[in-house]
């Protein structure tokens, strides 16, 4: 059988999801990249498996299946999904995007409407906070950049889009999860992925204090343990057919494709 293709996302919430894959060389070949590009490596299938960003199930030219049960999730806040401006969201009128996220883009978009009642030019850029803000009136920062900025250091503001999506629906929000097309996975390799995510969640603590290092261990520790989830259970599945619903109600997807699993 040939070593499968596996695209994670490179951002410590990845982490316990991928923990002692790259030991498992009899099953898989290991990549790291943004959540962007993951999914672009998923459609033009360079890879077999990604760790793609949730709407990008719905952007996937051929239809995919889901790893049931696995995901980056929260409820409540994220911490590292974040709007960061000087400015009120009133006084908001163009959002520097971090290019890395498509995921929170569609999330931003539909907030906007839903939450906060702007229409913000939306602006792709790297996830370089000072940049964004000389260019834009705010900027929407993702994974580990928007985890590490000190906001208040910075004098800026801070929105949670994970806080806010709770907040609106009552619902947790699914960030991201491994999905690939049919056939792609025999069930040895389904196993390695759960049990890869069962000793990332017994050795989390370890895996920020590797990645993040001593001055940040503490807040990766927290992030891992207070803000990530990694179940993506029955209230996660509600809160991404919502998430669905609404993306297709403001023009960030077409139509929607019902999630089917592995």
């Amino acid at each position: 059988m040939a070593v499968i293709r596996l695209g994670a996302v490179d951002y410590l919430n990845a982490r316990p999801l991928v923990h002692g894959l790259d030991r498992r060389p009899d099953l898989f070949a290991l990549r790291f990249d943004a959540p962007s590009k993951c999914a672009t490596l998923l459609h033009e299938g360079a890879i077999d498996v990604g760790m793609i960003p949730s709407i990008e199930f719905e952007r996937g030219v051929a239809p995919y299946l889901i790893v049931g049960g696995l995901g980056i999730v929260s409820e409540g806040p994220v911490a590292s999904v974040a709007l960061f401006s000087a400015r009120t969201v009133a006084e908001i009128r163009s959002i520097a995007v971090d290019t890395s996220s498509r995921t929170s883009t569609g999330l931003l978009r539909v907030l906007c409407r839903e939450s906060f009642g702007i229409e913000p030019e939306f602006v792709p850029m790297p996830p370089i906070i000072d940049a964004m803000l000389q260019r834009c009136d705010a900027a929407l920062v993702i994974g580990d950049p928007a985890l590490y900025l000190d906001h208040q250091a910075a004098g800026l503001g801070k929105i949670d889009l994970g806080e806010q999506w709770t907040s609106l629906t009552g619902l947790p929000f699914v960030w991201a999860f491994w999905a690939g097309r049919p056939g792609v996975l025999p069930a040895d390799a389904l196993t390695a992925l759960r049990e890869a995510r069962d000793a990332g969640l017994a050795a989390s603590d370890a895996i920020a204090d590797a990645y993040c290092g001593p001055e940040r261990a503490a807040l990766g520790r927290a992030y891992l343990r207070d803000n990530i989830r990694y179940v993506f259970d029955e209230r996660a599945a509600a809160g991404l057919r919502k998430y669905y619903e609404l993306a297709e109600k403001h023009g960030v997807i077409d139509a929607v494709r019902p999630a089917v699993f592995f």
